[in-house]
């Protein structure tokens, strides 16, 4: 379900890479010295190759190419690492650096050790194996704490722009990532006639008289050609049986024991082998065929691609009763990226000739198709370098979330139920922010930031999508929820529930006041000047996106988010200083940095501007003449007419609570006290 509500944004957030490399010549050979030489930069694909000299001959080392001309993936600054990747001829990273990133966990937080650490282990690895991050393939690299999302990223370009090399330049199959192709049970074996297989689909079957050949050019100029096929049109063109001879319960039932242990003997690991057995008068290799070749009256395709397979000159005896005297075995290397859980098709070109000296050729094609049933295979684990792979892992994390946001959305809908009693609220307030600080920060990293809204603008001014975020399957969440929220009631339910910093800064203040250190109310004229620095940060924020340098990554640290949430305070001394006076800030002007310093609250108070709702019931004497509610608002999100600002508004609910009360509304206490005009008689309005 997770995998499908993700797929369904992919498809909305779909990439179009544009990105170039920066490397010269020059700078690559610096980088890698004597005895390599590196070649001139491949006019087809953007990659260096590497040479060495070998005697007298200079063979080919491997190639050296920048993951941003191949693999542009935004990482979450919206802007794609750029990684130098070398890969030798065999496709084992010889070395991965990286030349440039925007990652913010990284910049002036985890700082470049960690990320310098985390490419470092690509050295000696293959493309041939799954290399994913964590423990659950079949060869793991170590992660990053606090940078999750960001490792991922840089592996998927690492290994999307190594796989388009190997697969342009080293013989892999194209489309298929290795890591991610089915391999053959070696553990099951069933003894089974020719019969059975036959039934089964082991083996395949094909018989052409040579009516049906002459049928495939009927209408063309090969048509009337062959003279046999004229006289003997019932004649066998071709009889032939297919199986994959690689696999146990096919091979083994096939050959001799002594065939069975040859092959296995001449098969290295991932490899498959073909066996054609065949009679009639076309024969597969022909004349001029030479052994241990590429087949050209055989062809083998899978996904409409075609995939090499060469002869093994080995002669094998079989152990069934067929009457087929030509037996060929082609071998398929495990680069081809053959995938044996699907289908194969297996092409017979028949080509015909007409005329002497110049002759036209003619090809028509025999087909079949074979497939092996799954219980013979093991099917490949998910793909851990993906995005999808990251909403699987962390399905409980995001039913957590789900059953939270689910809490806290029933709450906000039956708000009278939950003002009903001081008690119940405070209960439910501080408990929910207990949650959203421990579990959403810093257990789940699930912090909103100005930085998403920064990235999704610059990889859309760079004419990417925003499929890069679905690496963080939290903070889309979030933002699912977040969008909805704004749309029913505005900025106050992320800013007052579920911002982790905004919750700590909330219990930073309660514990100040309990404390009795001091306490400053801005005056309401001040209190609204204040209040604008937070959208001139959000311009001067958005402005930059359009410069070029790196002046938005300087400033969203604006944002103390990153420091406290993300890093922990684990981090520089002058950002760590500088989160710790905010919060401090914030017990003196209760939520100092939230009311008017975030870009991103700022954000979301003009995303509000689209609400639905004025939630906040209000009579119609609230700041006419009562004052109540905008004395004890907190927030000072309450003008002194009496109207609710819900620009400022964090969704506390205590002026609710006050509506809802006999004891602390003034207007009911005094209706209570005079019993002159009872309270359903009120006038009721909204603000």
């Amino acid at each position: 379900m997770l995998c499908m509500l993700a797929g369904a944004l992919a498809l909305l957030l779909g990439a179009t890479p544009a990105q170039a490399g920066v490397l010269t010549r020059a700078d690559v050979a610096r980088r890698f010295p004597a005895p390599l030489i590196v070649g001139e930069r491949d006019a087809e694909l953007p990659v260096w190759p590497l040479f060495k000299q070998d005697a007298t001959a200079v063979a080919l080392a491997g190639y050296v190419f920048e993951s941003a001309d191949l693999a542009p993936i935004p990482g979450f600054a919206g802007v794609p690492l750029n990684l130098l990747v070398a890969m030798d001829a065999q496709g084992i990273f010889t070395g991965v650096e990286v030349l440039s990133h925007h990652e913010p966990v990284f910049l002036e937080g985890l700082g470049d050790g960690p990320l310098k650490q985390f490419v470092q282990q690509y050295r000696g690895l293959s493309l041939k194996q799954n290399i994913s991050i964590g423990g659950t393939g079949r060869v793991h690299i170590d992660g990053v704490a606090k940078a999750t999302a960001s490792v991922r990223i840089i592996n998927q370009s690492v290994l999307a722009a190594a796989l388009k090399v190997a697969r342009a330049r080293l013989g892999y199959g194209a489309g298929r990532d290795p890591g991610q192709i089915a391999q053959v049970r070696e553990d099951i074996y069933q003894p089974l006639d020719l019969g059975q297989m036959l039934r089964r689909g082991l083996v395949q079957y094909l018989r052409v008289s040579n009516r049906e050949v002459e049928q495939l050019f009927k209408g063309s100029d090969g048509a009337g050609l062959d003279a046999e096929a004229r006289t003997r049109p019932d004649g066998t063109f071709i009889e032939l049986y297919l199986a994959m001879a690689s696999v146990p319960t096919v091979g083994r039932n096939l050959l001799t024991e002594t065939g069975w242990r040859k092959l296995q003997s001449r098969l290295e690991p991932g490899e498959h082998a073909l066996m054609v057995m065949t009679a009639g008068r076309h024969s597969l290799t022909g004349e001029g065929f030479v052994r241990g070749s590429v087949p050209d009256r055989i062809l083998l395709r899978q996904d409409q691609l075609p995939i090499e397979m060469r002869d093994v000159d080995l002669d094998l005896k079989l152990a069934v009763p067929l009457e087929t005297p030509n037996v060929t075995l082609f071998r398929v290397t495990s680069q081809a990226g053959l995938d044996p859980a699907a289908p194969l098709d297996i092409a017979l070109p028949i080509t015909r000739s007409k005329g002497i000296i110049y002759p036209e050729r003619i090809v028509r094609e025999l087909g079949l198709r074979y497939q092996l049933p799954a219980e013979l295979l093991i099917a490949p684990e998910a793909d851990a370098k993906s995005w999808s792979a990251v909403w699987e892992q962390r399905r409980w994390e995001l039913l957590v979330l789900a059953m939270g946001l689910l809490v806290l959305s029933v709450a906000l809908l039956m708000q009278k139920w939950l003002v009903a009693g001081n008690a119940r609220l405070a209960w439910f307030r501080w408990t929910y922010l207990a949650y959203t600080v421990g579990f959403v920060g810093y257990y789940a990293q699930g912090q909103l930031s100005i930085v998403n809204i920064t990235g999704a603008l610059q990889a859309l001014l760079a004419g990417r999508g925003l499929t890069f975020m679905l690496f963080d399957p939290m903070t889309v969440a979030l933002w699912g929820f977040v969008l909805f929220s704004l749309l029913l009631w505005g900025r106050g339910t992320f800013c007052g529930w579920l911002c982790p910093f905004g919750a700590l800064q909330e219990f930073v203040g309660k514990a100040a006041r309990w404390l009795r250190g001091p306490q400053l109310r801005m005056r309401h004229a001040s209190h609204m000047w204040l209040g604008r620095a937070k959208y001139v940060s959000l311009v001067a924020i958005a402005v930059s996106v359009f410069l070029p340098g790196q002046m938005t990554d300087r400033l969203v640290e604006l944002e103390p988010f990153k420091t406290t949430i993300t890093l922990g305070f684990v981090r520089a001394w002058p950002y760590a200083a500088y989160a710790a006076a905010l919060l401090l800030a914030g017990g003196v002007v209760y939520k100092f940095f939230c009311r008017y310093l975030c870009p991103f609250g700022a954000a979301l108070a003009l995303l509000g501007k689209v609400r639905l709702l004025n939630w906040i019931p209000r009579y119609a004497q609230c700041g006419t003449p009562c004052q109540t509610c905008r004395h004890r608002c907190d927030y000072q999100a309450i003008a002194p007419d009496g109207k609710v600002a819900y620009d400022e508004c964090f969704q506390c609910l205590d002026c609710v609570a006050i509506y809802e009360s006999d004891q602390r509304c003034a207007l009911r206490i005094g209706e209570r006290k005079q019993s002159v005009i009872p309270i359903r008689e009120i006038t009721r309005s909204r603000a």
